[in-house]
Order: structure tokens, then sequence, then C-alpha cells
């Protein structure tokens, strides 16, 4: 049950990730929080299959660690990607 707030940790980090990192126009509000979410649980899985329990400090530090380690730099590609897609697509368009 204690993933559940794995998940909801793991979501707040990536809603506030979503406003921390530029170009928050170029993709959806749902993206880092999901993302987020995604992470924190699959590392609280895969350290509850190794054997970690709920009363080890370091599932939590890494549960909440591994959202920001990991959705910073993703957010930050995937804004310069999608501004990189959209000025190739605009010149190949010719629109200004």
């Amino acid at each position: 049950m204690e993933i559940v707030l794995a998940l909801v940790y793991g979501a707040a980090l990536g809603l506030g990730a979503h406003f921390l990192i530029a170009g928050r126009h170029l993709r959806g509000i749902v993206v880092a929080p999901i993302l987020g979410a995604l992470v924190s649980g699959l590392v609280w899985m895969i350290m509850t299959w190794a054997g970690v329990t709920i009363e080890s400090p370091w599932i939590w530090v890494a549960s909440i660690l591994a959202p920001i380690i990991v959705v910073l730099p993703t957010l930050a590609v995937l804004a310069r990607t999608r501004a990189a897609h959209d000025d190739s697509e605009r010149a190949r368009l010719g629109i200004a």
C-alpha cells in the first residue's frame, strides 16, 4: 500500500519539474507527472522485489530521488527536441 505514496511523490515531483523546466508550452502538462509516478513506482517495485522492506530508508530515498534524476533531463530533452522539430516543420512548410 505504501507504493501509492511513492506514486504520489513521483507525480508531485514531476509536476514541479514541469513548471521548473523551460519549454512547458511544448509538452503536455501530464507528461511530467506521469513520468515521475512511473519512475518512482518502478524503483519501488524493483527494490521491493530485491528484498528491501518499507522499514529501510533506502526505498524511500530511491523512490524520491529517482524521479528527480530522470524527469528533469528528460523534460529538457523533450522540449529541445520538440522545438527543433517544430522549426524544421515550419521551414518545410514555408511558414515564417
